[in-house]
C-alpha cells in the first residue's frame, strides 16, 4: 500500500479525533489510529472503549489497498514539527512496517492488523430513531449545558447531557444536583417521544469539532448507541444508562421577587468579591432591595471582607440570599444574553436564572441551589 497526502490535512483530521484516544487503554490497539485505504479516500479512525470517531482525508498516487493500526504518537509527533509538504507514506503489508517519506528526510516504524482494531456495534433496526437538526443548533445545546454537568461515580445519569426529544422541540438538560440548566429548541422537531443521556466525554468532543461544521448533524440512535453524521467526521458513542430524573418537578413555580440586571456588570462584580470569600465555601451573599443589589464575600478566618453595590430593578420585598460563586459565575458565562432576570422565593429556595433575551427559537433556564447565610 502505498500513498500521498498532505502533511498539514493529515495533522489537522488526525489531530481532532486524538481527543478520543485514553491516556491509559487495556487494549493496546486502543493507542492506535486505524487506517483503511480504499481508492483515493484514506479513512483515519480512533476510539475507546465507548466513542468512536471517523473522519477521511484525499489521497494521491494512492497503491494498493489496506486496513492498518498505528501508534498515535508515532504518526501525531512527528507531524507536529514538519512544515505543511506532500508525505509520501508506504506501508508493507507483509511486514507491516510503515515509511513516511518527506522532502529531506523519512521515519519507519512497524504497525498493527487492522482487523484487530475494535468494531462498533450497529444499532438495532427495529427501534432505532433519527434526530436531525443544524450544527450550530448541537453546538449551542452542548455549549450550554456541559458546564452544569456532574462528575459523580454513585450517580452516573448526571454525567451527561439529556436529549428530552419530542415531535414539537428538544430539550437539552444537565444537572449536578447544585445548578441545573434546561434549554429548549422549537426550531428541531423529533420523529416522536425519545430520549438519551449523551455522556460528558463525546459532548466535549462534539464541542470541539462543531465549530467547524456547516449544515446538518444526523443523529440515529437505539437505546444504547447513537451515530452521529456531520459534514467532515462521524462518531459513534454509547449512551450513560439509566433513567434521568424529572428536572421539571425541582423547578420552582411561583418566584415574587424578581431582579432584571446588566449580566456583565454581575458577573465582574461578582469575580472581584468572590475573591474574598472563604476559599472551602466560596459563598457570596445577594441583599435586594428596591433599586440595587449589594454583593458581599467575608472569609472570617483571614479578616476579609468585600462588597459591591449594583444597580437594578428589583420588584418584590427585601431580601438576603447566598450562593456559590463559581457556580453563579459559571451560569452567567453561559447565558448568551445582556441583561439576566433572577427570579426567587425565599433563601431556602432554588434561585432561577433566565436570560431576558433569547435566540430565536431556543428557550433558557438556569436554577441554583442556595447557600444557607450565618447571619
Amino acid at each position: 500500500m502505498k500513498f500521498v497526502v498532505s502533511s498539514a490535512t493529515l495533522l489537522s483530521h488526525l489531530q481532532a479525533i486524538s481527543r478520543v484516544i485514553n491516556s491509559k487503554n487495556a487494549l493496546p490497539i486502543l493507542d492506535c489510529f486505524l487506517l483503511d485505504l480504499k481508492g483515493n479516500v484514506l479513512s483515519l479512525t480512533a476510539a475507546d472503549n465507548e466513542t468512536r470517531l471517523e473522519t477521511s482525508v484525499e489521497v494521491s498516487n494512492a497503491e494498493g489497498e489496506s486496513m492498518l493500526a498505528v501508534n498515535a504518537k508515532n504518526l501525531l509527533d512527528p507531524l507536529r514539527e514538519l512544515p505543511d509538504q506532500p508525505l509520501t507514506i508506504e506501508i508493507n503489508d507483509e511486514t507491516l512496517e510503515v515509511y513516511i517519506y518527506y522532502h529531506n528526510g523519512k521515519y519507519n516504524f512497524v504497525g498493527l492488523k487492522g482487523d484487530e482494531y475494535p468494531q462498533p456495534k450497529e444499532l438495532k433496526g427495529d427501534s432505532s430513531m433519527t434526530l436531525t437538526m443544524d450544527a450550530s443548533i448541537l453546538l449551542d445545546g452542548i455549549n450550554r449545558t456541559v458546564f452544569a454537568t456532574a462528575d459523580d461515580e454513585l450517580r452516573p445519569v448526571m454525567n451527561g447531557i439529556y436529549f428530552d426529544i419530542t415531535a414539537d422541540d428538544v430539550t437539552f438538560v444537565a444537572s449536578d444536583g447544585h445548578k441545573l440548566v434546561r434549554v429548549t429548541n422549537k426550531s428541531v422537531k423529533g420523529e416522536g417521544r425519545s430520549s438519551f443521556i449523551l455522556p460528558k466525554k463525546p459532548a466535549n468532543l462534539l464541542k470541539s469539532l462543531l465549530p467547524r461544521e456547516n449544515g446538518q448533524v444526523e443523529i440515529k440512535f437505539d437505546e444504547n448507541n447513537a451515530y452521529i453524521q456531520m459534514a467532515n467526521y462521524m462518531m459513534i458513542c454509547r449512551f450513560v444508562e439509566g433513567r434521568y430524573p424529572n428536572y421539571n418537578s425541582v423547578i420552582p413555580k411561583d418566584n415574587p421577587n424578581t431582579v432584571a440586571l446588566d449580566r456583565l456588570a454581575f458577573l465582574a462584580a461578582l469575580k472581584r468579591v468572590a475573591v474574598f470569600s472563604n476559599p472551602a465555601s466560596s459563598l457570596i451573599k445577594l441583599q435586594l432591595s428596591d433599586d440595587k443589589i449589594v454583593v458581599s464575600a467575608q472569609d472570617i478566618d483571614f479578616l476579609t471582607a468585600a462588597e459591591e453595590t449594583i444597580p437594578c430593578q428589583y420588584g418584590g420585598k427585601m431580601m438576603s440570599i447566598g450562593f456559590k460563586a463559581v457556580f453563579l459565575i459559571d451560569i452567567l458565562n453561559n447565558i448568551p444574553s445582556i441583561d439576566v432576570r433572577l427570579e426567587l422565593s425565599d433563601p431556602s429556595r432554588a434561585g432561577i436564572i433566565l436570560p431576558v433575551e433569547n435566540e430565536e427559537n431556543e428557550d433558557m433556564l438556569t436554577l441554583l441551589m442556595p447557600m444557607m447565610l450565618n447571619d
